[in-house]
């Protein structure tokens, strides 16, 4: 499909300029999930149906990550819950490296560990790849930064953790859906479903590699993490799936029938097209305001008065760390970005 084809699945009212916050779901998404909402209310069908939508998630997401396994992906409800057997299984005492300016959701988990001595170090996201040294055992950061959008240096920082014998743990939950990267060269990635996935807040995805999972212990395991899920209802033995199933936790249905749709569209548009007009919108606010072109479909500018500015125009995008956060995806247009170079330089 192409992106101008596919933009016609939106009709957001002008000036949505904040994905970073929570993505716009296209209309078969939107449709998929008012149905079910619909059959739900009358008791018309079972659950079996929307439960299909988990696994059509989790085979799209293996495929935008990368094309890695779907064997390793689990599926869970927050990028911080995903993660939290991983910070578990950290020996006694180790040491976690991570940016300064992280989110909160890939660094609490590790924090909460301080208790079995687990030392978290923070450095500047341009030190990174200079801080991991002999003494690391885990190096977590952001693909994208949700407070200004700069790139992490995927390559560079897992060549230096395997150079010292590191784990690399990512959260892409602001970079999947609009950059192409392989989640296979990390340890372990999670997702939170709800920005440039377009999925409704409650779900989230995680590739985990096999030689990690060997060392997580599935605490929250339930009947969805059982070999045979339907076959996992009552009573011993234990019997939880070989692959990264074992660590999922039952779905909330609804969640995941809104996203499959969305992550079609996803697919049959193709990541590098969505890239570079995410990346264009963004260049052409930064260069509106004089500033140089990047990389990013996030972008932060401080200009005196921004918000108040912005919301007078009614153009909607957030604020982090004291400057204007704008972000951007397929039915982000030029005319968004007009609008809000008409308010900032007004």
């Amino acid at each position: 499909m192409e992106l101008i084809e596919a933009q016609k699945l939106w009709q957001p009212e002008p000036g949505w300029l904040n994905t970073a916050s929570y993505g716009l779901p296209p209309e078969p998404a939107w449709t998929a999930l008012q149905d079910a909402l619909a059959d739900w209310r009358v008791g018309r069908t079972s659950w079996e149906g929307w439960d299909e939508s988990t696994n059509r998630c989790r085979a799209a997401f293996a495929r935008l990550v990368g094309g890695v396994p779907v064997a390793d992906v689990a599926i869970g409800s927050t990028a911080s819950q995903l993660l939290a057997p991983v910070a578990a299984a950290l020996p006694s005492g180790a040491t976690v490296v991570v940016p300064e300016v992280e989110f909160t959701s890939n660094l609490f988990p590790w924090l909460a560990q301080a208790g079995r001595g687990v030392h978290v170090r923070t450095v500047p996201l341009a030190r990174l790849v200079d801080a991991i040294d002999a003494g690391t055992d885990l190096v977590a950061f952001s693909l994208v930064q949700s407070a200004d959008g700069a790139l992490a240096p995927y390559d560079e920082v897992v060549a230096a953790a395997r150079a010292h014998g590191a784990l690399v743990v990512v959260d892409a939950t602001q970079a999947a859906g609009w950059l192409p990267f392989d989640a296979s060269l990390a340890d372990a990635v999670v997702v939170s479903a709800y920005k440039w996935l377009m999925g409704p807040r409650g779900a989230a995805l995680a590739y985990l590699a096999p030689e990690l999972r060997e060392r997580l212990r599935p605490d929250a395991a339930g009947w969805y993490a059982g070999r045979d899920p339907h076959a996992s209802y009552y009573g011993p033995p234990l019997r939880l799936a070989d692959e990264a199933r074992r660590f999922d936790i039952s779905p909330a249905w609804f969640c995941w029938v809104g996203m499959a749709p969305a992550l079609d569209v996803l697919l049959d548009v193709g990541l590098p097209a969505i890239r570079d007009h995410d990346v264009a919108l963004a260049n052409r606010l930064l260069t509106g305001l004089g500033q140089p072109p990047g990389e990013s479909a996030i972008v932060t500018v401080e200009v005196p008065g921004a918000q108040e500015k912005l919301e007078r125009a009614g153009v909607r995008a957030a604020v982090r760390a004291g400057r204007v956060r704008a972000s951007f995806h397929l039915y982000s247009t030029q005319e968004d970005v007009d609008l809000a170079l008409d308010a900032l330089t007004s």
